[in-house]
C-alpha cells in the first residue's frame, strides 16, 4: 500500500501473508495500549479514583517513550461507564468518583509512539459484576456485524443505524451517541514524532490537526472522517484507519471495545477490511467463552 492511511492496498492482519511495514507500527502501538490497560486494571483496588486511573495510564505509557496523544487517558467508574447524564464534553473527563467492589470501569487512552496513533478502550470490573459481562459478551456481535457491512461498502450511516438497532434488540442503550456529534469512530493517522507534543482540552494538537486537515479534504470530497448517524457520514467508508468503538448502555452500566478497523480500495472482500488485531483481551475473552 502507498500508506496505511492512504490504504490503496493491504495485508490482511494475523494471516501468513502478514502485515506491511506501516501497519506494523499501528498495530504495535495499539497493542502496547492495551498492554497498559491490562497492567493498570490488575492494580485497580477499591478507593482509587478516576483521576488515579487515568494518571496510571499516563504514567506507564511515558515510562515506554509516549510523548504524544492523540488524546490523554479516560477512567470512567460506575454509571459513569455509562456517561449517564452526561450533557457537555467537559464531563468525559476522570473525576474524583472512587471504584467500589463489583464496580464496572473502562479505561480509555490514545497515545502517539514513534509517530503511530492508536486509540482504544477496555472494559472491566472490580470483581463479579453479572450485567458488565453480558454486555461484554453481547459487543462480540458488532464487531462481526460491523465488519461485514464497511465490506459490503455500506454507507458509514447506514451501518450505524444497524449497530444501533441490534443493541436494541439486544436490550440495550446506544452510549457512544453520547460522544461529540455521536461518533461511532474516527478515522487516525500517522503524525510527525516529537519528544513532547503540547494537548489542547485534552487531545494532542498534532492529531488535532491532522483531523481537521482530513475533515477539510473529506468536505471537498464528499467524505468525514467522523463516522456518526448525521448526513455527513452518508457515504461508503473511506479508505484508512478507523477507530471502532462501539459502546453499549443498560441501567448505569456500560461497556465497550475500541480498535483499528483497516479499510482499503481492493475488491477483495477479506482484504478490503479487517480488524488490525485479533488477538486483544476482549477478543480472547470471547474465544474462550466459545471454547468454554
Amino acid at each position: 500500500m502507498t500508506s496505511a492511511t492512504g490504504a490503496t492496498t493491504a495485508r490482511r492482519g494475523g494471516g501468513p501473508r502478514g502485515l506491511t511495514a506501516e501497519l506494523r507500527g499501528f498495530k504495535e502501538v495499539q497493542r502496547l495500549a492495551y498492554a497498559c490497560a491490562e497492567a493498570v486494571a490488575a492494580q485497580l483496588r477499591p478507593g482509587v479514583t478516576e483521576r488515579e486511573a487515568a494518571q496510571m495510564q499516563r504514567r506507564w505509557l511515558r515510562e515506554r517513550g509516549v510523548r504524544d496523544w492523540f488524546h490523554l487517558p479516560f477512567a470512567w467508574f460506575g454509571d459513569r461507564t455509562a456517561f449517564t447524564n452526561f450533557r457537555i464534553p467537559l464531563q468525559f473527563f476522570p473525576t474524583d468518583r472512587r471504584l467500589e467492589p463489583g464496580m464496572a470501569f473502562i479505561l480509555d487512552m490514545a497515545p502517539v509512539h514513534r509517530g503511530f496513533t492508536a486509540d482504544i478502550g477496555y472494559s472491566g470490573c472490580l470483581g463479579l459484576n453479572p450485567v458488565h459481562d453480558r454486555l461484554l459478551a453481547d459487543l462480540a456481535a458488532h464487531r462481526e456485524l460491523i465488519l461485514r457491512e464497511v465490506r459490503e461498502r455500506r454507507p458509514l450511516r447506514e451501518i450505524y443505524e444497524d449497530v444501533e438497532r441490534l443493541m436494541i434488540r439486544q436490550g440495550y442503550a446506544n452510549r457512544h451517541r453520547a460522544y461529540p456529534f455521536g461518533v461511532i469512530a474516527h478515522k487516525i493517522d500517522r503524525v510527525r514524532p516529537r519528544r513532547w507534543s503540547p494537548t489542547l482540552f485534552g487531545f494532542g494538537t498534532q492529531s488535532l490537526k491532522g483531523l481537521a486537515s482530513d475533515a477539510l479534504h473529506g468536505h471537498r470530497d464528499g467524505w468525514s472522517p467522523l463516522w456518526s448517524p448525521y448526513k455527513f457520514s452518508d457515504h461508503p467508508p473511506q479508505p484508512g484507519l478507523w477507530a471502532v468503538e462501539p459502546h453499549l448502555g443498560f441501567r448505569g452500566t456500560g461497556a465497550k471495545f475500541e480498535e483499528i478497523l483497516v479499510v482499503t480500495d481492493s475488491a477483495d472482500p477479506e482484504e478490503s477490511a479487517f480488524w488490525l488485531d485479533d488477538d486483544l483481551p476482549h477478543v480472547r475473552r470471547w474465544q474462550e467463552e466459545g471454547a468454554a
